[in-house]
């Protein structure tokens, strides 16, 4: 192996045997040496190139973009909001490439039912394939009947202790829900942060395919239960935009969502700004060119939308590190 210089085995005697091969091969004079190139190189001073005041960076353009966008106003009447709710409802769908999901099983792992309070635990499979887990409590007192909420945090069931807690207490039946991506169904493998890239070679959109999760889960709820449309309670601003079009595009399916941390604008993934891979279904193709919360809210009327605080100082404690990216 030649070492003169450099490394994978094409260092000088291998380089000027190939100039050889291709300048004789193309009819070219034939070269048979390296050129030196040591006076070329450059000092640090001399590659440096001056950069306007003013040259936006990649975030600052996309703030410049965002702010050129317009919508039309949400019509007042009853009739024309009506009929703009059920245009934008498509749209919707068609953005988000949300495809109708349906529970085709629904496994009890396990359940438990100590000091007045039953849970089962569950591993729901959709018809397309994939997966999410979630955890069913009551009170054992509580009717089978009793009102439904569904809870939903960005950091996983896990993290939901309180939430859950307190809508037991008032006597509801509770469903800590674990969508695709969410908690312990975030891919783990080969990098935990590149489930967004492996979905888009689908063709699909992560927010999409969590949004037909959850409104499959809510449909399998009611059905088993005979319960009334769904409350919603999330916390991050990943849940709440799964939320919100969830309630968008079926608004009789819930009464309520109530989000705690969340956004009062997308724009808000601007001004953080927010990375891309701490929240990737937040970054929809197209969505904010469409949408904002305030119309996703007009959209999904007559679910009462609610929001609770304001989005905690990173989402990037959500997910993972990849571990995977240095300055080598």
């Amino acid at each position: 192996m030649r070492r003169d210089p450099a490394t994978h085995n094409y260092q000088l005697n291998n380089s000027e045997q190939a100039y050889r091969f291709f300048t004789s091969n193309f009819h070219l004079p034939v070269a048979t040496s390296e050129i030196g190139s040591g006076a070329e190189i450059k000092t640090l001073k001399e590659l440096r190139v001056g950069v306007p005041a003013d040259n936006l960076t990649i975030a600052g353009l996309a703030r410049k973009l965002a702010g050129q966008i317009t919508r039309p106003a949400i019509p007042a009447s009853d009739a024309a909001r009506n009929e703009w709710a059920s245009r934008e409802r498509e749209r919707l769908r068609g953005v988000v490439r949300m495809n109708p999901v349906s529970v085709e099983n629904a496994w009890a792992l396990w359940n438990t039912k100590h000091q007045g309070l039953e849970t089962l635990s569950y591993r729901f499979d959709f018809s397309n394939g994939l997966s999410a887990t979630g955890v069913w409590l009551k009170a054992i007192v509580a009717l089978p009947t009793a009102p439904a909420t569904i809870v939903l945090n960005d950091k996983g069931k896990k993290a939901a202790g309180a939430v859950v807690s307190d809508r037991v207490n008032r006597a509801e039946q509770v469903m800590a829900l674990e969508p695709l991506f969410n908690g312990a169904t975030i891919p783990q493998e080969p990098d935990p942060t590149d489930w967004e890239t492996l979905t888009a070679t689908t063709g699909d959109r992560p927010l999409g395919l969590q949004v037909g999760q959850l409104l499959a889960v809510v449909r399998w709820l009611r059905s088993g239960s005979g319960s009334g449309p769904v409350r919603l309670e999330t916390d991050g601003i990943r849940t709440q935009l799964v939320a919100l079009v969830a309630a968008a595009l079926e608004p009789s399916a819930f009464s309520s969502v109530v989000n705690h941390h969340g956004m009062q604008s997308l724009s808000y993934l601007l001004d953080k700004p927010v990375p891309f891979r701490s929240a990737p279904e937040l970054f929809c193709l197209d969505f904010y060119k469409y949408f904002d919360l305030d119309r996703l809210a007009a959209v999904a009327a007559p679910a009462k939308i609610s929001t609770l605080g304001s989005p905690e100082p990173s989402v990037e404690s959500t997910q993972p590190s990849s571990g995977g990216e240095t300055d080598d």
